[in-house]
């Protein structure tokens, strides 16, 4: 298993060079000047030539490169070019916004989409059959931000059962420690302020679930249905086992695989920021703020999110590809 995960380390290394060299040239060769966007309408020459002094924007492209390359290992990312701040603040700020909503969304989507599929699967053209598709055709159909904005007027302002805007009251206090409030509230011990936090995700949680949740089933229906044909599921049946052993320890353990898949990268899609439910719900993430510093043309945060959002595809089909030698030992060799 060492020599295994030295392997794809050492795979994912060309990965990332190649990711960082085609953002760096792809920002860069974008029309436009960032300075102009910068000042706009007060743009003057001697104002462009400092701003571009100041962001290194007069000096050849490859020496831009290696001296974002080479801050960026030593985890300098830069500042901002609206505010001059700090992108490794903002980030630390917004990320763990992203990350606690989008494992929530992912929890959710494999909680209802993976029983949706196996019983699908072993109800083949069955009236659940027919209903699981139908729920998982509606949530890839349905546009977030329509979803989005139908909750929000049933649950949140005509029956008043949630909240639907923020991470938090205003009302309530709680001390930062990992970001995530869910979390840190019970660090603190405050109830009070779980469950608030719980009432304000929920509704974009579901709202970014529906998709995911959507193709996981699908997939869990596709892959149940290709297992349970094999001779060895027949076997099992003959040999008197009962139906749940079946379906659990020989079918869906041998199905485990495209649904693994699915769900890796799944969530590196919802890790990589969820522009629409984050705008919608007003939540703090990463996703409507990488959307804004693109339009704006702000290098150093499309540059260093970008990178980050990368790794992180690269750590999960790691992660994705340890999970496939678990579960079938075969891989390893």
């Amino acid at each position: 298993m060492a020599t295994y995960l030295a392997r794809r380390l050492i795979e994912a290394v060309p990965v990332i060079v190649g990711v960082s060299i085609l953002v760096f040239l792809l920002l860069h060769l974008i029309p436009g000047d960032p300075a102009l966007a910068i000042l706009g309408e007060r743009a003057t020459e001697e104002n462009v030539a400092v701003i571009r002094e100041r962001l290194g924007l007069n000096k050849p492209l490859y020496e831009q490169y290696f001296i974002w390359v080479g801050n960026m290992i030593q985890g300098d990312l830069g500042n901002t070019v609206r505010g001059n701040i700090p992108v490794a603040n903002e980030i630390s700020s917004r990320f763990p916004a992203t990350i606690e909503l989008s494992l929530s969304a992912l929890t959710i989507a494999v909680l209802v989409g993976v029983p949706m599929g196996i019983l699908s699967g072993i109800r083949r053209n069955s009236l659940i059959d027919t209903a699981s598709m139908f729920i998982a055709l509606f949530g890839v159909s349905i546009p977030i931000f329509v979803l989005g904005l139908l909750l929000i007027y049933i649950v949140g302002v005509e029956l008043h059962w949630l909240p639907f805007v923020s991470r938090l009251s205003s009302s309530v206090q709680l001390e930062r420690v990992t970001g995530l409030h869910t979390v840190d509230a019970i660090i603190a011990g405050d109830w009070t302020a779980l469950k608030d936090a719980l009432n304000h995700l929920i509704l974009p949680a579901v709202t970014l679930a529906t998709v995911p949740m959507a193709v996981i089933a699908r997939i869990t229906r596709s892959s149940m249905l290709e297992v349970l044909n094999q001779d060895y599921i027949r076997t099992a049946r003959a040999k008197g086992l009962r139906s749940y052993v079946v379906v659990i320890r020989h079918a869906f353990r041998n199905a485990m695989l495209p649904i693994v898949t699915i769900i890796g990268l799944q969530l590196g899609t919802l890790l990589s920021g969820a522009v629409l439910t984050e705008t919608i719900y007003s939540w703090p993430g990463v996703g409507k703020w990488l959307f804004d510093s693109i339009i704006a043309r702000d290098y150093p945060i499309v540059q260093s999110m970008t990178l980050i959002i990368a790794m992180i595809y690269i750590v999960v089909n790691m992660v994705v590809d340890v999970l496939y030698a678990v579960i079938d030992p075969r891989i390893r060799y």
